[in-house]
């Protein structure tokens, strides 16, 4: 794998099945640009642990802020709810003239602006680290509200020149004139004909109503609208509205290219400010990101992990956010787990139900949120940064597209090895369980002694237990019913319902990790829990004669 510019820390799968994906989802995030920002987030790689530092120095700021300062982060987020994305606007304001609607967007985007510093800036030092606040931007805000009444509105106010403020004032002097001269019409009407005109100067009338006819004779209405049942009649214009009129309609068009000239020098001094502008929308979606990371760590209990300068991922009392998350859903508490990893090969071991995959997805979880500047779900951690970092585990897309489980699995596995390079994090789960025992336990010891040989990480779930008798391999057993007492156990199960007796054993199982210094007597978890799920004593105890 090339270490150029478009490197790449995790493929899509990986970033999903570890909870990279999830997380961010999880985030809360209220402006445009700090959406795009999280979108486009970039991993740190070894070489920048200095820079990585800096970014959970940040966060560990902000962590301590949202904490002190909450009301003060319910009103910057309130103020980021309102925020649009106008920098399209911005940006073409030099060719183009802006429309009204996109001068007040800018211009509600000042006030936000406006409002934030207000916020954050207490005795001249600001509660927040600098590069989140935005500069001034008063003098533009001026330009756009010359009134200077910081509402958030937006006309082409007469302030902002002196002919709109005559060409208005002319209108309204012909606007009057032509009322006067239909009231004193309408005046006339009722007293020649007894009819009453609206306010609007017009009459609806019954076609079947006994004055439809007169209405309808009278020379200074004119008919607008009708259907079967009715008929509206309005009063007609005559010579001198026709003149105001006339005097109006040359009068809008210089109100137009004047408010068009008003528009066109806002667009240019809106521009002037581009590099501000723009800067200041980085600097919002900065601040929202890493409110939103903060707000992450202190809802989830979060840590910040020690950054390590030698390749290795080490947890204490880790848990993997997404199950967590589900278990929390139904009422129960995750179990922390805690492993130590580096370069070589460590196997988890043990059967099924006792969470090989989520301690497998767990320390990836850790090691990838830590590389992308987060604090991880853990107790303590101390990570050493990953060129490269992906994991092997069951894949429905790839068996819908044709292949066989181990088909796809292999293919896999060459795409991560061909990609491997010093420093690289695999996380394998249950390798070779799609083929026959006899060749997945030779393939499966194989890819043991290539991997045991590179300055890899590798994490591996299996249930070949000889597999972890070569020197050199780590082997990380399941606790799982190690320590039960059985009799309560059995006691329990024995008087529930058949749907709820794999819950019941869960509850039971200790899914914390421990390290096997030697290899002794092979666990019996899945024939325990066979037995207890109901399964013959016959074909227990002939297990149990294999074993030995």
């Amino acid at each position: 794998m090339k270490m150029g510019s478009n490197r790449r820390l995790a493929n899509v799968k990986t970033r999903r099945e570890v909870g990279l994906d999830y997380v961010m989802q999880t985030i809360d995030l209220n402006t445009p640009f700090g959406k795009k920002q999280l979108k486009e987030i970039k991993p740190f790689y070894p070489g920048q642990e200095d820079e990585l530092n800096a970014e959970l120095d940040r966060v560990e700021r902000m962590v301590s802020f949202v904490k002190e300062y909450a009301t003060v982060t319910e009103q910057i987020q309130e103020i980021f709810m309102e925020v649009k994305d106008v920098t399209y606007s911005i940006q073409r304001a030099e060719q183009q003239t802006l429309s009204v609607v996109e001068i007040y967007e800018i211009k509600s985007l000042l006030l936000s602006m406006r409002r934030l510093c207000q916020i954050i800036q207490k005795d001249e030092t600001p509660l927040v680290p600098a590069e989140y606040v935005p500069a001034d931007t008063m003098d533009l805000l001026d330009v756009l509200d010359p009134r200077k009444d910081r509402i958030n509105t937006f006309y082409i106010y007469d302030e902002f020149s002196d002919e709109i403020r005559a060409l208005r004032g002319q209108k309204r002097e012909y606007e009057i004139a032509i009322r006067r001269e239909q009231k004193a019409r309408r005046d006339e009407i009722k007293q020649k004909y007894g009819i009453m005109l609206t306010p609007k100067f017009d009459i609806a009338v019954s076609k079947s109503h006994a004055d439809f006819e007169k209405i309808s004779s009278i020379e200074e209405l004119e008919l607008v609208d009708q259907d079967y049942m009715s008929a509206t009649f309005q009063l007609k214009a005559d010579g001198a509205v026709y003149d105001y009129m006339k005097q109006m309609d040359e009068l809008n068009v210089k109100l137009e290219e004047e408010e068009e000239r008003i528009r066109r020098k806002i667009s240019l001094e809106i521009f002037k400010h581009e590099a501000v502008l723009i800067s200041n929308c980085e600097k919002m979606g900065a601040l929202d990101l890493a409110l939103g990371k903060a707000l992450f760590a202190v809802s989830r209990d979060c840590t910040r992990p020690q950054i390590a300068a030698e390749h290795v991922v080490e947890i204490e009392d880790g848990r993997n956010i997404q199950v967590e998350d589900i278990l929390k859903s139904k009422g129960k508490t995750y179990c922390p787990v805690s492993i130590a990893l580096k370069d070589g090969v460590t196997c988890i071991t043990g059967a099924n139900m006792g969470g090989k995959t989520i301690s497998l997805k767990l320390s990836g979880q850790v090691a990838i949120l830590t590389q992308y500047g987060f604090f991880v779900p853990a107790k303590k951690a101390r990570v050493g940064l990953s060129n490269y970092m992906q994991i092997l585990i069951g894949d429905s897309q790839s068996v819908e597209r044709g292949l066989s489980s181990f088909g796809s699995e292999m293919e896999e596995l060459k795409i991560m090895l061909d990609n491997s390079v010093e420093r690289t994090l695999l996380l394998i789960d249950e390798i070779a369980s799609g083929t026959n025992p006899v060749e997945g336990l030779a393939l499966t010891k194989s890819l043991v002694d290539y991997l045991i040989q590179k300055p890899y990480i590798s994490l591996i779930t299996t249930h070949f237990e000889t597999v972890t008798e070569k020197e050199g391999v780590v082997n990380m057993q399941v606790r799982g019913l190690a320590d039960v007492n059985f009799t309560l156990l059995n006691r329990e199960i024995q008087y529930a319902k058949r749907s709820e007796r794999i819950n019941i054993i869960s509850k039971y199982m200790d899914y914390r990790l421990y390290r096997v210094e030697k290899q002794g007597q092979v666990p019996k978890d899945a024939l325990n829990i066979a037995k207890m799920l109901g399964i013959s004593s016959e074909i227990i105890e002939g297990a149990q004669k294999y074993i030995k």
